[in-house]
C-alpha cells in the first residue's frame, strides 16, 4: 500500500497498529451497529449539484465557530484516551488542531488535563467537552480548570444518561483504564467508590444547561441532540448552539444517522443558535453536503484519531489536511467562494428525507 490518500486509509493503518481491544473501543458503536453504518451511508443519498462557469475564482475555507476563527468549518470532536491511542495524546492532536487552523474540544476523559493540553500548546484554540459527573462539585472543579486554562465554549454532552450497549469493547473485555484519565482519579479521591461508568449522572436536566449558561463566561453548546423539539428547548433554555449526534452511534442503536436529522434541527434552531453535526463524515464532499443541509460545519473524532494513531501529531494534521483539501475542491467545483456560500440548492436528497 503506497502513501495513505484518505480517512479510510489512515483508519486501515490505525488497525493494524493499535491492540485489537483500543482499535474495537474506538471504531465500535452500540449492539448491531446499524445506526454506525447508517452514518456513513446516509452521505450517499445526498447528491452534489455542481455549477460550472460559476466564476468562483479565490477560494477559501475559513469559517467561524462559536466567535472563534477556524480555517474551515472541521473541528476536532472530543474523544477520550487518546493517550492510549498514540504516546502523542491530546497534547499531539491540540498541536495537529493548532498547526490546521481549527479548535480541539477536549473530553472530560481526556488522558491529560485541559491545564496540561493548553500548557503544552498554547496558541491552540480548545473547547471543552462537560460530562456531568454525579458529584457535580467534581464537574464544577474541571470546567472551573478549564476555564481558566482558556477554553473558548462549552460542549455539555447530553446523551450519555446510561453507557450504550457496546458489544466490540464487551467481546474483548474492555475495561475503562481509569488510572490515566485524571478527572476519574479526581472523583475517586473526593470518594467516589462505585464503578466508573457510574460517573455520569442519569438524573441531567434542562435545569443544569441553564445553570452552566448563567455561570460560564463563553458560549455553552448542547451535543447529542437529534430532533427539533430538544433543539427548541436548548435554545430557550441558552445554550449558543447544538451538535446533532448521536454520540457516534456509540448510544442506542437505531436512531436516525445524524446527517438525516440535521434538516429537523436546522429547521427548528432557525437563526437563532448554530448548528454543528457529528457522525460519519469522512470525507470534505460530506463537510459540503452538511452545509447545504444547513450545519454550520462539523465535528470530526474518528477520522483525526486514525491519523493520530497511525503517525502521532503529525498523522492527524495530515488527516485534518485531507478534508481541508477535499472540501477546498468542492467549493470551487459547486461554484462558491466560501463555506458561507454553499446552499441547499448544492445537493439533490435521493430517497433522503
Amino acid at each position: 500500500m503506497g502513501p495513505p490518500l484518505s480517512v479510510n486509509d489512515y483508519e486501515r493503518l490505525a488497525e493494524e497498529v493499535l491492540p485489537t481491544e483500543w482499535y474495537g473501543y474506538f471504531a465500535g458503536g452500540a449492539c448491531d451497529e446499524r445506526t454506525l453504518r447508517e452514518n456513513v451511508e446516509a452521505f450517499a443519498r445526498v447528491r452534489l449539484r455542481p455549477r460550472v462557469l460559476a466564476g468562483a475564482g479565490e477560494v477559501s475555507t475559513a469559517a467561524t465557530a462559536l466567535g472563534t476563527d477556524v480555517s474551515m468549518p472541521v473541528l476536532v470532536a472530543p474523544v477520550g484516551y487518546q493517550r492510549l491511542a498514540h504516546a502523542h495524546g491530546e497534547e499531539g492532536m491540540a498541536r495537529a488542531a493548532q498547526a490546521a487552523g481549527t479548535v480541539m474540544c477536549v473530553s472530560t476523559l481526556a488522558t491529560a488535563t485541559f491545564a496540561e493540553i493548553a500548557a503544552a500548546v498554547p496558541d491552540a484554540s480548545l473547547f471543552f467537552q462537560v460530562y456531568p459527573f454525579v458529584d457535580r462539585g467534581v464537574t464544577a472543579d474541571i470546567v472551573a480548570e478549564a476555564l481558566e486554562s482558556g477554553a473558548r465554549a462549552l460542549l455539555l454532552t447530553a446523551d450519555l444518561a446510561v453507557v450504550g450497549k457496546r458489544e466490540r469493547e464487551r467481546r474483548v473485555g474492555w475495561a475503562l483504564p481509569e488510572h490515566v484519565v485524571p478527572s476519574v482519579r479526581l472523583a475517586r479521591a473526593r470518594g467516589f467508590d462505585g464503578r466508573a461508568e457510574a460517573l455520569m449522572d442519569p438524573s441531567l436536566d434542562w435545569a443544569y444547561l441553564e445553570e452552566l449558561c448563567a455561570s460560564a463566561p463563553v458560549p455553552v453548546v448542547v451535543k447529542g441532540v437529534l430532533t427539533a423539539e430538544d433543539a427548541v428547548l436548548a435554545a430557550e433554555h441558552g445554550a449558543a448552539g447544538v451538535v446533532v449526534s448521536n454520540h457516534g452511534a456509540r448510544q442506542l442503536d437505531g436512531v436516525v444517522p445524524a446527517l438525516e436529522a440535521l434538516p429537523e434541527v436546522v429547521g427548528a434552531a432557525g437563526d437563532r443558535i448554530e448548528v454543528w453535526m457529528d457522525g460519519g463524515v469522512r470525507r470534505g464532499t460530506d463537510v459540503a453536503a452538511a452545509l447545504a443541509l444547513g450545519a454550520r460545519g462539523v465535528l470530526v473524532g474518528r477520522a483525526p484519531l486514525w491519523g493520530l494513531a497511525a503517525g502521532g501529531s503529525e498523522g492527524a494534521l495530515a488527516v485534518l489536511e485531507l478534508l481541508r483539501e477535499e472540501l477546498e475542491i468542492a467549493l470551487i467545483l459547486l461554484g462558491c467562494r466560501s463555506p458561507a456560500d454553499v446552499t441547499h440548492a448544492h445537493v439533490s436528497t435521493v430517497g433522503f428525507p
